[in-house]
């Protein structure tokens, strides 16, 4: 895993940018912290920053150039199947100098071009100089899994892993209000937008041709969503999980290649103990890790992690935090994001990734496994508001009890208070609007009331239903089923928010995590699958369940879902109420221009109150944004 930046002048005022590509470089440090290296040739300057995961001897390091001098790559990423790409390549003649995929990537590029890409399987972003057509070719992964962002103007076309390289290479610093209104409903930007005007995200399984001062964009995979009719695998159900089964085992095969140790993250979730199990039959005393709160046993679920543990036998170790802990992890953390983003479980993955990264460079994860298999709360709601049955009924007509009862995310019953009231207030709107709703965190109403009233219009705008429309797009096909939320999901919530989380908070520290459940084959099996074989009245995920059932501790079917959080409402009026006090002061607001002064007043005192249990989300989402604008625009890192 690594990080890449680099640019191609297309003028002399272009070309001038070249002399910041170390500074570029060296914001992305942590990225690679195993060796650097820059590449320059006329007016294309390349940079790389290596984490040694495959073949670690430094004659693989990057950038790379091929024996002909000709084609040049800075590459980030993992192919699993790369030493039976390199046999193809041996086949053909070809001679390759490494043991390295980056030069197998390079090597198919140059026979195949583009569709070198459809060859690949693992996750990447690179981008590939041609000094004999003055061209450069970048690519992302099929899912997104590896960030790659870009900006274009007359004189140059930049591009890097992450925000902080541009920014060095001298983007402008503009705000995007638009963006700044969907971060504020979702706690993240989603792509190809990115927080400053002008720069983007390249879609995952895109890739850019840039030639002649002209950039093309081209789409080379799409998720293997129909959307014109119902799934319909052929297969009965007991086939469906030996298939799966299979496929599993095989991606997690895959995904144990590495040249240095690997071990997993163990939630004691369904997901990731299905990972640990079956990395477990191949690495003998498999290290583990998973994170705790003892302070609040509500987050709490190491106890699950240590079942799984003793049940595979893995050398388990266990992350316990305190708020004190959180407090001092939040600076690293909040440092580690390249844009704002307010999952606040990336402070907990931060934690656990640093506390891993001091044993090993690879972890096994289960991410992806809800948004294939239904198992967000939001799809049980979805799954209840299209049966339309009795229950639906019953909570629907007790909105306004629901209404006026206690609502936090910090015990079970109020909780599940909240749950009961996000239903019957989304269960009645259209497809797409309750999706929106049940994906976002406040109302479009709400976010727009936290800025200033000359900035509403920026950000409430023709721009702003253009992009909501792009994302609710497999919300608006011909046919429309549970299999279409998985499909906006997958697009929405995994991509923007679930990838970058592990690849920002994990490279922060050094630490490549992997999951097996983005293996493309299991995907493309996973949205073959009808409905049923994914959810019903008592189960979500229930071909995972069913196909690993004999695998895993018996415990794990009895306890409810719950997604993994941290104890937000009691840091941030403990030991971060210094920093909510800070950061949301009615004199920073003033003197940014941004928000609404009164509004984010109210929210502050709202939040001191005894009501505040609703509240943390929106804080913390102002409390990071915050953070970042400082950064960014008053000291100019």
């Amino acid at each position: 895993m690594c990080g890449i930046t680099g640019v191609f002048a297309f003028s002399e005022n272009g070309s001038e940018t070249i002399a910041q590509l170390k500074r570029a470089s060296g914001a992305i440090r942590h990225r690679g912290p195993d060796a650097a290296g820059t590449f320059v040739h006329q007016n294309v300057a390349l940079a790389h920053r290596r984490l040694a995961i495959i073949a670690p001897a430094h004659h693989a390091d990057q950038p790379f150039t091929d024996a002909t001098l000709r084609y040049t790559i800075v590459y980030n990423g993992e192919v699993f199947n790369y030493k039976a790409l390199q046999a193809k390549l041996a086949a053909k003649g070809i001679q390759l100098t490494t043991d390295s995929d980056t030069e197998v990537v390079l090597q198919l590029y140059i026979l195949y071009g583009p569709e070198c890409l459809k060859k690949l399987r693992g996750f990447f972003a690179f981008a590939i100089y041609d000094a004999a057509e003055q061209s450069l070719f970048v690519a992302r992964d099929r899912f997104g899994e590896k960030p790659l962002l870009y900006y274009k103007d007359g004189d140059k076309f930049l591009f890097g892993s992450e925000l902080k390289a541009l920014l060095e290479l001298g983007v402008p610093r503009e705000l995007d209000y638009t963006s700044l209104f969907q971060y504020l409903q979702l706690t993240y930007i989603p792509a190809p937008a990115t927080i400053l005007k002008g720069v983007k995200k390249l879609l995952p399984g895109h890739y850019l041709i840039v030639k002649h001062n002209k950039v093309h964009d081209s789409n080379w995979y799409k998720l293997p969503f129909d959307g014109e009719k119902a799934a319909a695998n052929t297969l009965n159900y007991k086939q469906q999980q030996s298939k799966l089964q299979a496929l599993l085992q095989q991606a997690v095969t895959e995904r144990l290649v590495s040249d240095v140790p690997v071990g997993a993250l163990l939630s004691g979730g369904i997901d990731s103990s299905i990972v640990v199990g079956l990395a477990s039959q191949q690495v003998k005393e498999l290290q583990t890790f998973s994170v705790g709160f003892p302070e609040q046993p509500f987050f709490d679920e190491t106890g699950y992690a240590r079942l799984v543990a003793d049940r595979f036998k893995t050398n388990h170790s266990e992350l316990l935090l305190t708020n004190q802990d959180l407090y001092s992890d939040i600076f690293g953390m909040l440092d580690g994001l390249s844009e704002p983003f307010a999952d606040s479980s990336a402070l907990a993955v931060y934690s656990l990734s640093k506390y891993a990264g001091k044993q090993v460079k690879v972890a096994l994860s289960g991410d992806g496994a809800d948004e294939l298999f239904a198992g967000y709360n939001k799809h049980r709601a979805e799954f209840q508001a299209l049966s339309n049955g009795p229950a639906a009924a019953f909570i629907t007509k007790l909105e306004y009890l629901w209404e006026n009862l206690p609502k936090t995310r910090n015990s079970f019953v109020t909780n599940k208070v909240r749950q009961l009231h996000r239903f019957a207030s989304g269960a009645k709107l259209p497809a797409s609007d309750r999706y929106w709703f049940w994906a976002t965190w406040q109302k479009e109403e709400q976010a727009l009331a936290l800025l200033k009233p000359e900035n509403r219009a920026k950000a409430a705008n023709r721009l702003y239903t253009a992009r909501k429309s792009r994302l609710l797009d497999c919300l608006n096909r011909k046919h429309y089923d549970l299999n279409s939320v998985l499909c906006a999901d997958w697009q929405l919530v995994l991509a923007n928010d679930m990838l970058p989380k592990t690849d920002l908070m994990g490279l922060a520290n050094g630490l490549e995590i992997r999951s097996p459940f983005l293996d493309h084959r299991v995907v493309k099996f996973a949205f073959s699958l009808p409905v049923t074989s994914k959810i019903d009245s008592s189960y979500q995920k229930k071909i995972l369940q069913d196909s690993f059932r004999q695998m895993l501790p018996a415990e794990l079917y009895k306890r409810p879902k719950k997604g993994f959080e941290i104890p937000l409402l009691s840091f941030l009026q403990t030991e971060g109420a210094g920093l909510v006090n800070e950061y949301l002061s009615d004199e920073l607001i003033e003197a940014q221009q941004i928000f609404d002064v009164a509004q984010i007043r109210k929210l502050r005192l709202s939040f001191k109150g005894n009501t505040a249990g609703t509240l943390q989300t929106q804080v913390w989402a102002l409390l990071v944004f915050q953070y970042w604008w400082k950064n960014t625009f008053l000291t100019g890192s």
